[in-house]
């Protein structure tokens, strides 16, 4: 039987038109996603939704939280604690502080708009205890309707997007086969006390609070159906015994981006990502899947 890898029956045939140079790679968009832990008495669990099946991209597969960057998620006004702007840039290996702030508060945005988790606070040491309610329910909503930026959210409930509640985990691009692509960056966070996840998401039909080795061997054993990056990014997770450790090691974490790579090798077509051989696919020249 074999693992839960996410491999779209499309993909051999997109493969075969990029080797033969009949493919140009769309540009991508940036992205963020949030693994979200907390502690049991058997080390961390990590928060985890199944995408519907119905969706046309990764349908059925388990993922994190997460999104596209927002264009207003740049904008300059967003109240802001933690490390400065310029430090996130180096660390997520961006030009300027606006694209380093617009990735962090996708983060923290997409985990609130789809998961009810908010990394923020009234000060710059405290963080929201409860986000249930009508209220914070119409809130979340106007920001996944985009009839509200995320600045202008913070603004109006005076808190403060509480960028040193993350730490950098991973960076993957899509494949330049998809048709689809994003440049995602990967962010640890804890739940903060008080808080509740809940599926939030219309993309979603079920959430899971898991530990990182019970999913991982689900996926050895095909019972969960995953992408690469999700799968590379939940199994380092298991060597760690609190969230709070984990949090403590993404900051060595080498955040040089993921992406996949194809060669002719012989009769076949290679696909692999570098430093994820478990990942590698062989795919026929002539047709058929690997």
């Amino acid at each position: 039987m074999g693992n839960g890898q996410w491999f779209p029956a499309e993909w051999p045939e997109l493969i075969r038109a990029q080797v033969a140079g009949r493919l140009d790679p769309v540009p991508v968009r940036r992205a963020a996603t949030v693994l979200l832990l907390r502690d049991t008495g058997d080390g961390p669990a990590v928060h985890m939704l199944r995408r519907r099946t119905s969706m046309a991209f990764a349908g059925g597969a388990y993922a994190y939280p997460g999104g596209g960057v927002d264009p207003r998620d740049d904008e300059q006004h967003v109240r802001w604690a933690g490390p400065t702007r310029e430090w996130w840039a180096r660390r997520l290996g961006v030009d300027g502080t606006a694209e380093a702030q617009a990735i962090v508060c996708a983060a923290v945005r997409e985990t609130y708009e789809e998961a009810g988790v908010l990394l923020a606070g009234p000060t710059p040491d405290t963080v929201v205890g409860d986000t249930t309610g009508a209220d914070w329910e119409a809130d979340r909503a106007a920001l996944v309707a985009r009839e509200t930026s995320f600045a202008e959210f913070l603004d109006r409930r005076g808190l403060v997007l509480r960028s040193d509640l993350l730490g950098a985990w991973a960076r993957w691009v899509t494949p330049e086969f998809e048709p689809r692509r994003y440049d995602t960056w990967f962010f640890l966070a804890a739940l903060p006390e008080g808080q509740r996840t809940r599926n939030a998401s219309t993309e979603a039909d079920r959430t899971v609070w898991i530990r990182p080795c019970e999913a991982a061997r689900a996926y050895d054993a095909g019972e969960l159906l995953m992408m690469p990056p999700t799968v590379a990014t939940l199994r380092p997770l298991a060597a760690h015994a609190t969230a709070a450790e984990a949090l403590a090691a993404a900051s060595g974490r080498d955040m040089a981006p993921v992406l996949a790579r194809v060669e002719v090798r012989d009769e076949e077509i290679l696909l692999y990502w570098p430093g994820h051989e478990e990942f590698t696919k062989h795919i026929p020249t002539g047709g058929g899947h690997g």
